[in-house]
């Protein structure tokens, strides 16, 4: 339990890092039909968790690229790094669902359903992620260095991680 609460809190920093580098690369988009049939494992050993944001192509796009952000719609730029100023985090940029329990054995099934890029990796230690500035936003300072290798999630991809250890 514990490992997976690590996972899940490294995660939502990683949901936070609109401007990470494709550091380990970037899986791609893979049908939305294989993902759906995946969480309705009827053993019950895959546990599907959503990857969600509410990013705004046009003023995302135009802070850190085209291409950035690939959904219809959203907040802009200003609005979410006002919001994590605020608050240290952006209600749309989240897990669902937010807590999850999993045991060695199963896999969970993180499906990108946002715009953005983004992690889901393994952490010993929450921290922050590859962005400096919101790492400063949202006091999460010190990088995970697990994130330093992990692999972007394409809007509309999914990545599995089998769980293959207890929690700590």
């Amino acid at each position: 339990m514990h490992r997976l609460t690590h996972v899940l809190a490294a995660t939502m920093v990683a949901v936070l890092q609109v401007g990470c580098t494709d550091v380990g690369g970037v899986s791609e988009p893979r049908s939305v039909v294989a993902a759906s049939e995946a969480s309705l494992d009827a053993s019950g050993t895959v546990r599907p968790i959503q990857i969600l944001d509410a990013c705004d192509p046009a003023s995302f796009d135009a802070v850190f690229g085209v291409g950035t952000c690939v959904r219809s719609g959203g907040r802009n730029i200003f609005d979410f790094v006002g919001e994590v100023t605020a608050k240290g985090e952006a209600g749309a940029w989240r897990f669902a669902p937010g807590n999850i329990e999993a045991r060695v054995g199963q896999t969970l099934l993180a499906v990108n359903n946002g715009g953005e890029k983004h992690t889901f990796t393994e952490v010993k230690q929450f921290g922050g992620g590859l962005n400096a500035l919101l790492n400063t936003l949202s006091h999460n300072e010190t990088v995970a260095p697990e994130c330093n290798t992990s692999t972007m999630i394409a809007a509309g991809a999914s990545q599995t991680d089998k769980l293959d250890e207890a929690g700590v």
